[in-house]
């Protein structure tokens, strides 16, 4: 039971980050662009206003999607709560790369509003 709360425990991270993340690109989208924090991608930095409407966003897509990932994960592993390391473990390490690719996707749409909203 010991793995399965840890797997469990792993398995919230990508869900919360995107969640706190999603929130805070929201509300407090970083103030300058740079190279250290935030979206960055070509279009979202060719302009101070680009850059906020990329955060604002890609921060609700992040946080919508966070919290449905989250109900998924726990739904997901509680599936597989009681059952063989093994299976916990796969279990897991399938949920992870499910859950990666799902925060990978909401730049699609941001990209798409981007080019929308200021062309290229």
């Amino acid at each position: 039971m010991f793995f399965w709360i840890f797997m469990l425990m792993m398995n919230l991270l990508i869900p919360g980050i995107m969640i706190i993340m999603g929130r805070l690109f929201q509300r407090k989208p970083p103030k300058k662009i740079n190279n250290v924090y935030g979206y960055r991608t070509t279009r979202s930095t060719k302009s101070e206003e680009a850059w906020r409407f990329a955060h604002i966003y890609f921060g609700r897509l992040w946080f919508r999607w966070g919290r449905v990932l989250l109900l998924v994960s726990v739904l997901f592993m509680t599936a597989v709560a009681g059952r063989n390391i093994e299976i916990v473990g796969t279990a897991g390490g399938i949920l992870c790369s499910l859950q990666c690719v799902v925060m990978i996707l909401p730049i699609i749409p941001t990209e798409r509003a981007l080019k929308q909203q200021f062309g290229d």
